[in-house]
């Protein structure tokens, strides 16, 4: 595993990330709640990957970020008036909307489901790698299914150890409550209530 921190060279630590990614590997970076881990959501080989190294069931979708509002519109089939607010209101931040995917979109990526779920991070870091690769990458936290999420850089290590190719070391994460996540496929549903609270997402609405 290749460490950088973030404040030894950020323009370097980006693009060794995005080579890493559109190689096909595996990468951890901060975001505005926990660790997570990083793959082009594209690439079903490397999706794959992320599955085993998580241990987590094919049949759970994986979240993505992006970095515009244009990308957006290449990943989902229509774009709701409630989602419109949503974004106006809580983009960037961990707020993740369940849209209709796209017909190009990997089932491995939506579980079959037919739907992707996407948000625009507010941590820096994150939302200045996925405008760098211009694709969407995964944010699924950075912790083996069942265990509790990374905060800490040494968590992802003692984790995963060799089996992430780059881990972008950011210090401590704030930790606390995961993204919200809120589904806009039908009436809007609040799936996980987490760092937004549904209060005020139900006040848009």
């Amino acid at each position: 595993m290749k460490i950088l921190r973030i404040d030894d060279d950020l323009e370097m630590v980006l693009a060794d990330a995005v080579k890493v990614l559109k190689s096909g590997g595996i990468i951890a970076y901060p975001t505005e709640t926990f660790y997570a881990l990083g793959v082009d959501a594209m690439d079903e080989v490397a999706l794959k990957k992320l599955y085993k190294l998580k241990g987590r069931s094919q049949k759970k979708p994986l979240p993505v970020i992006i970095g515009d509002r244009k990308r957006l519109k290449t990943l989902i089939k229509r774009l709701p008036p409630q989602a419109e607010r949503l974004i106006k209101r809580f983009w960037p931040g961990p707020l993740t909307i369940v849209f209709e995917a796209s017909s190009d979109i990997p089932e491995l990526l939506t579980a079959k489901t037919g739907k992707i779920a996407i948000r625009i991070p507010g941590e820096k870091i994150a939302l200045r790698m996925v405008k760098k690769t211009g694709f969407p990458i995964t944010s699924t936290s950075a912790n083996p299914s069942g265990e509790p999420p990374a905060t800490r850089p040494e968590k992802v290590m003692k984790y995963f150890g060799d089996r992430i190719v780059l881990l972008i070391d950011g210090g401590k994460t704030p930790g606390g409550k995961p993204s919200t996540i809120v589904d806009v496929t039908g009436p809007m549903k609040i799936l996980r209530e987490g760092a937004v609270s549904s209060r005020v997402i139900l006040d848009l609405d």
